[in-house]
C-alpha cells in the first residue's frame, strides 16, 4: 500500500520530498460513474500530516461527518485538526438562507474564506502552507442558483488567493454533467488555470474486479533550472479502491 501511495504522491507533488505547493492549482476531473473523491481524501491526509499546513475545505455535497469517517480509516482525525484550527470546514448544504441572492451568497462565502486565510497568516506567518479545497465544483451552480456568471466569478475570486496569499487551490469537478457552451467554458477555464490536471476515468476496456479505474495526471509545473524539466509530465496509473485507501499501480503490473 505504501508503495502505491508513493506513486500518487510523486505525481501529485504531495510527498515529503516535494517542494511547497504554494500558489498551485490542482483540478481533479471525474465522472458520476467513476469518482475521484479518493484523490481529495489523499490530499487531506497528506496536507494535515505536515505541521506547517492548514486546510480550508468547502463542501458542496457532503457534511463534515462524511469526511471525518473516511479520514479516520486513513489514520487522520479531522475533528482534532478542526479543534486545533488547522482544518476549517464550510458546509454549503447549511450555508446561507433562501433569502440570499446568488451573488450575495458566494460573496459572503468568499469573504469568510478570505478572513480565515488572513487569520492563519497573522497567526503563523508566511511559512504556513494554506490549501483551499472545493468539493465538488460541479454543484457550485446550485449555490449560485443557476447563474453561470456567478460561478465563474467565484472561481476567479478563489484563484486570486493563489497569487495574493500563496494558497494552493484544489478543485474536484464532475466533468460529465456539463452541457452547452457556457458550462464547457467553465471546464476549460479550470483546466487553463491548473498546474496539475488529474483525470479519473473508468477503464477503456470495461469493468474489472481487480481494477476500478484509470488515473491520468498531467503536471504542468515548470522548473526554470532545466529546459528539459519544464516539459509537461504525464503519469498514467490504474487504481483499486480499498477500505483504508487506494492502491495505485502501473497498467499491467497488478497481481
Amino acid at each position: 500500500m505504501e508503495k502505491s501511495w508513493n506513486l500518487l504522491d510523486e505525481a501529485l507533488g504531495t510527498s515529503k520530498e516535494s517542494s511547497s505547493r504554494k500558489g498551485s492549482v490542482m483540478v481533479i476531473e471525474d465522472s458520476v460513474e467513476t469518482s475521484g473523491a479518493f484523490v481529495i481524501h489523499h490530499i487531506l491526509k497528506r496536507t494535515l500530516s505536515s505541521p506547517h499546513s492548514s486546510l480550508i475545505f468547502i463542501s458542496l455535497s457532503h457534511p463534515f461527518s462524511h469526511y471525518d469517517r473516511i479520514l479516520r480509516k486513513l489514520g487522520c482525525n479531522l475533528a482534532a485538526h478542526k479543534d486545533n484550527r488547522r482544518f476549517f470546514f464550510f458546509d454549503m448544504l447549511m450555508f446561507g438562507s433562501s433569502e440570499d441572492t446568488a451573488r450575495g451568497l458566494l460573496i459572503q462565502l468568499y469573504g469568510k474564506i478570505q478572513k480565515v486565510v488572513e487569520d492563519i497568516a497573522s497567526s503563523h506567518g508566511s511559512s504556513e502552507d494554506i490549501t483551499i479545497v472545493l468539493d465538488d465544483f460541479s454543484l457550485i451552480e446550485v449555490a449560485a442558483k443557476g447563474s453561470f456568471n456567478h460561478s465563474l466569478d467565484f472561481l476567479r475570486y478563489c484563484y486570486t488567493l493563489t497569487s495574493e496569499a500563496g494558497c494552493a487551490l484544489v478543485i474536484l469537478n464532475h466533468e460529465d454533467i456539463y452541457h452547452g457552451d457556457q458550462n464547457s467554458t467553465l471546464v476549460l477555464q479550470m483546466e487553463y488555470l491548473a498546474n496539475i490536471l488529474v483525470k479519473v476515468e473508468s477503464l477503456a476496456t470495461g469493468l474489472a474486479t481487480d481494477v476500478h479505474g484509470q488515473l491520468t495526471i498531467l503536471n504542468k509545473s515548470t522548473d526554470n533550472t532545466s529546459k528539459k524539466n519544464s516539459m509537461n509530465k504525464v503519469h498514467n496509473y490504474h487504481f483499486k479502491i480499498k477500505e483504508n485507501g487506494v492502491e495505485c499501480f502501473y497498467p499491467g503490473t497488478h497481481i
